[in-house]
């Protein structure tokens, strides 16, 4: 490393403080509060540790009243400079995250949690790179770089393997990137091998390259990793149209869809509240072919039905005629196999990865339906290897994990459906069966508290709603201090990491999806990949 603790630039003194509420810092004479950031991340030097701090507040202070209730009009550079650190002064709060026990060697001494502080008088400086790879690690097979310190040139790194362990968040305002974020981090995993990856795409964005915001064709997923990546789509005509290869068209059969998947769908189907008592009722008597029966009833024996279930009429009408828009979709068939989806799994087995492309049938319906469906099936599966695993006595090694992917995640996991749909059950049992979710919203607090409570990481960007950032910040300590960290960051390409999968909150710019990115993830240009041929051609027969 090229920085040592010594060379950061001191930038004031520990005068008081307290353990839950911070410390205050008086900077030194010469040192603008202009230099430093909410959330900028600072270190104090106490006598047995060095305590790893975030800037939560600033203030300006002045030691004569007079001053304040008299300052002098058009103070000119030498008065200002007169009367900085004497008159006048600022202070900035400050609040310890983690802490590095000093009396040991460096090599050993771990970062521990903070359960002390330090006392008066304590140096805060800047952190430098020493302090950040002290923290944060360097980027390696497992320690992925998402970006840079806003002030800084040194890289940021997100532990993947923590990141996997757990379901996680990306959240944001519009357009703060977050399909961007998502696209960084995939790469990311899908590049380690640390886990596959299972990405319901509904808009398309992630296979196969396509236009940024700032007019810039960016590569997908395939371009980039090649075979590892497998495509399948809803709607084949338009992937060929377009002159794409898909690996397999994926059809869902009537005696695939379970009430769940129905009940999720309330809204959107516009359904009544009686629709669940009445689905049950046809569930109990014709088991899987409930949908089928029901959509093919005709009157009377819809009210036969009815009277030998005591059913409600109306009801039952209701819902075989809002159910039919299911029925009517191009996907749908009236019985189906569960082999494509098994497909799918058989790759998760070869640590490789899925992307479902939903081409023209984009609309919440469809995206729901269908993604509930597939991970439904996949968590059985999991299950499944899971018990496996735990029976077996020797040579039953454990399902690679698996990471799924889901925008609009408010739809599946809001308060009236989180405890109904596959995805809450995935989201609350954590690495139990080595599946976990990304969740991508702009409406974190569309979301089950709970839920939101169990995310291991998150990463957001700009949020203005008051309700969304109380939610971003569920089950976190230190909300006043993020909070000030959050509001301060700008609308683009600028987040807030807190959680698992990084040892303390950090406030990153992120970095560029662009052709170093490529070049990072392995991805040559044509000219570099006809001189690697010559090369192994080299290699192979000499000169």
């Amino acid at each position: 490393m090229s920085n040592t603790p010594d060379e950061s630039k001191p930038i004031g003194v520990v005068t008081e403080g307290a353990f839950n509420q911070g410390l205050t810092v008086r900077l030194n004479p010469g040192t603008s509060t202009e230099g430093l950031r909410i959330g900028s991340f600072v270190v104090a030097e106490g006598e047995r540790h060095r305590f790893f701090c975030l800037i939560a507040d600033m203030s300006l202070r002045a030691s004569d009243m007079r001053i304040a209730a008299d300052p002098p009009r058009d103070a000119s550079t030498f008065v200002r400079r007169a009367l900085d650190g004497t008159s006048t002064y600022a202070t900035v709060q400050i609040k310890p995250q983690l802490m590095l026990d000093m009396t040991r060697d460096l090599s050993e001494a771990g970062i521990e949690p903070v359960r002390t502080i330090p006392m008066h008088f304590a140096a805060l400086r800047e952190a430098n790179e020493f302090d950040f790879h002290t923290v944060f690690g360097e980027p390696d097979n497992t320690h992925f770089e998402m970006g840079t310190p806003l002030t800084m040139d040194i890289p940021i790194c997100l532990d993947l393997t923590k990141w996997v362990q757990r379901s996680n968040g990306i959240f944001g305002q519009s357009g703060t990137g977050k399909s961007f974020l998502a696209r960084l981090l995939l790469c990311g995993i899908v590049k380690s091998q640390i886990a596959s990856n299972l990405i319901f795409d509904m808009h398309d964005e992630y296979a196969y390259g396509k236009e940024s915001e700032d007019g810039v064709r960016v590569k997908g997923l395939r371009e980039l990793f090649g075979t590892a990546i497998h495509t399948y789509s809803l709607d084949e005509a338009s992937t060929r149209k377009r002159g794409r290869s898909v690996d397999g068209v994926l059809k869902i059969g009537l005696n695939q869809i379970e009430p769940e998947d129905v009940l999720l769908l309330a809204e959107e189907l516009n359904l009544r509240a009686t629709a669940e008592a009445t689905i049950g009722l046809l569930r109990d008597r014709f088991r899987d072919a409930w949908l089928s029966h029901l959509l093919d009833m005709s009157v009377e024996e819809a009210q036969e039905f009815c009277k030998q279930n005591n059913a409600h009429e109306g009801t039952l009408t209701a819902l075989q005629r809002n159910l039919k828009r299911i029925a009517r979709q191009e996907y749908i068939s009236p019985l189906a196999e569960f082999s494509t989806i098994d497909m799918m799994l058989e790759h998760f087995k070869r640590k490789e990865h899925v992307v479902l492309q939903f081409g023209k049938f984009n609309s919440v319906l469809d995206y729901m339906l269908v993604s509930n469906i597939i991970t439904r099936r996949v968590r059985e599966q999991y299950v499944k290897l899971a018990e496996e695993h735990e029976q077996a006595t020797e040579g039953g090694g454990e399902a690679h994990p698996l990471v799924i992917t889901i925008e609009e995640a408010h739809k599946f996991l809001n308060p009236g459906v989180a405890r109904q749909t596959i995805f809450g059950t995935i989201a609350r049992e954590l690495r139990k069966y080595r599946v976990t979710l990304m969740v991508i919203d702009q409406r974190p607090s569309g979301i089950d508290a709970e839920v939101m409570s169990q995310l291991g990481t998150r990463v957001t960007g700009k949020l203005t709603d008051e309700h969304d950032i109380d939610a971003v910040f569920t089950g976190a300590s230190g909300r006043s201090t993020l909070r000030g960290a959050l509001e301060s960051l700008d609308t683009k390409q600028e987040v807030l990491l807190i959680g698992h999968a990084v040892p303390m909150p950090i406030q990153i710019r992120t970095r560029k999806y662009d052709s170093d990115f490529y070049k990072a993830m392995g991805d040559l240009t044509r000219a570099e990949r006809q001189a690697q041929v010559r090369k192994d051609v080299d290699d192979l027969f000499g000169d």
